[in-house]
């Protein structure tokens, strides 16, 4: 049984974050840790709303997932042995390889050359891009939840005090307008005091989309950075693969190189490393794009955001009819009440990534699990003190 069948009142005994917290956790210098802590505080935000609406799934359930994932490219661990693999089994790459020897005359190790091109991928760019838009998200929109659980979420029926939380919120459209923030916040607050499961559930959907809008247009430049950040220089490999292949100290490797010029090798490497190069930024920028449109989910379920979504709408969510929810998807999901057509063809593209979030929130809306704990006692502990967790992240 999934803690969220349990008591939801029960945040891990640490008690509804604070807007203090947020701001503490924003400011952490490793992005690391820091990922961590967004992380397991979003999940801390989710359970203390999710208190109030029924134990349905709200924005911050969603971006718990998220983030966990986005820790992956901030830490690296699974992009490098991706781009490792696909440099493996590329042709390519092979051929290239072979050009490189021909060039020195001599047997190359491909998992040199492979090593070579890892180092030269910028993938500490494409990691900083990531959390960028970790830190981007939530310190703006995991402030504000910490301010409308301390501030109305005690209160429900106060018309004002949901009133003044919105008045602090910048008019206008995103991304520096909070208008879709305004607009979320007031219908969590009717999701708190309805007594209806349906329109609580609608209610609920239409803020977790309004939120997911305002935060992905907010995320535009960090993801178009993550997956523009992947180029391999030529020159910059030809100097790695020759510091490989060449080892020695500075005089030994001038004199190597210098060698390989006047014996008229030096033109083939060059060559070689611009083939590898070429071949070597379309597959490492494949495997970033893998890691952004993949996200991990309780229970070892994995969504490949590329492909349909492998979902039902749940009943209370299968006929919509609130008017406002309609009217947001008659903008967002060109297929209405359909999960055909879902996949997202280029992340990179707001609209595209909106359709599929959208279906998302809908499909998995009532989804106890969700609100599982991201990580053990013992990483929380450890996360919690500023320490890297050991263990599956």
């Amino acid at each position: 049984m999934s803690q969220a069948g349990t008591d939801l009142h029960e945040l891990s005994g640490e008690g509804t974050p604070s807007v203090t917290d947020v701001d503490r956790i924003a400011a952490h210098a490793d992005p690391v840790v820091r990922n961590l802590q967004i992380t397991h505080c979003y999940h801390r935000l989710s359970r203390a709303l999710a208190s109030h609406t029924g134990g349905a799934a709200n924005w911050c359930t969603f971006a718990v997932w998220a983030s966990k994932q986005v820790g992956q490219t901030i830490r690296q661990e699974d992009v490098a042995r991706t781009v490792e693999r696909l440099l493996k089994s590329s042709p390519e790459v092979a051929a290239g390889v072979d050009l490189v020897a021909q060039g020195l005359k001599k047997a190359v190790p491909p998992e040199l050359v492979r090593r070579a091109v890892v180092t030269t991928a910028r993938l500490d760019d494409v990691s900083a891009a990531s959390a960028r838009g970790n830190l981007k998200v939530f310190e703006e929109i995991a402030r504000e939840f910490a301010r409308f659980l301390a501030e109305v979420a005690d209160d429900p029926s106060s018309a004002e005090r949901i009133a003044e939380f919105c008045d602090a919120l910048r008019p206008g459209e995103p991304p520096e307008g909070q208008r879709y923030l305004r607009q979320a916040f007031t219908r969590y607050h009717r999701a708190m005091t309805t007594h209806d499961p349906k329109q609580r559930a609608e209610l609920l959907l239409l803020a977790n989309i309004e939120i997911g809008l305002h935060e992905q247009t907010r995320l535009q430049p960090e993801i178009a950075a993550a997956l523009e950040a992947p180029v391999v220089d030529p020159g910059e490999l030809e100097r790695r693969l020759l510091d490989l292949l060449l080892p020695g100290n500075r005089v030994v490797r001038w004199v190597r190189r210098t060698l390989l010029t006047v014996l008229g090798r030096r033109g083939a490497v060059r060559a070689a490393s611009e083939r590898l190069a070429s071949q070597a930024r379309v597959l490492v920028r494949r495997a970033v794009t893998k890691h952004l449109m993949t996200l991990a989910l309780p229970g070892g379920e994995l969504l490949d955001l590329s492909d349909d979504l492998p979902a039902t709408f749940p009943p209370l969510l299968a006929k919509l009819s609130d008017r406002e929810l309609l009217a947001m998807l008659d903008i967002i999901d060109p297929t209405a009440d359909s999960l055909l057509g879902t996949a997202a063809r280029d992340w990179a593209d707001l609209p595209d990534r909106m359709h599929y979030i959208a279906d998302m929130f809908r499909c998995h809306a009532l989804r106890g699990d969700l609100l599982d704990p991201p990580f053990t006692a013992e990483q929380v502990e450890a996360l919690t003190a500023g320490r890297r967790p050991g263990g599956a992240l």
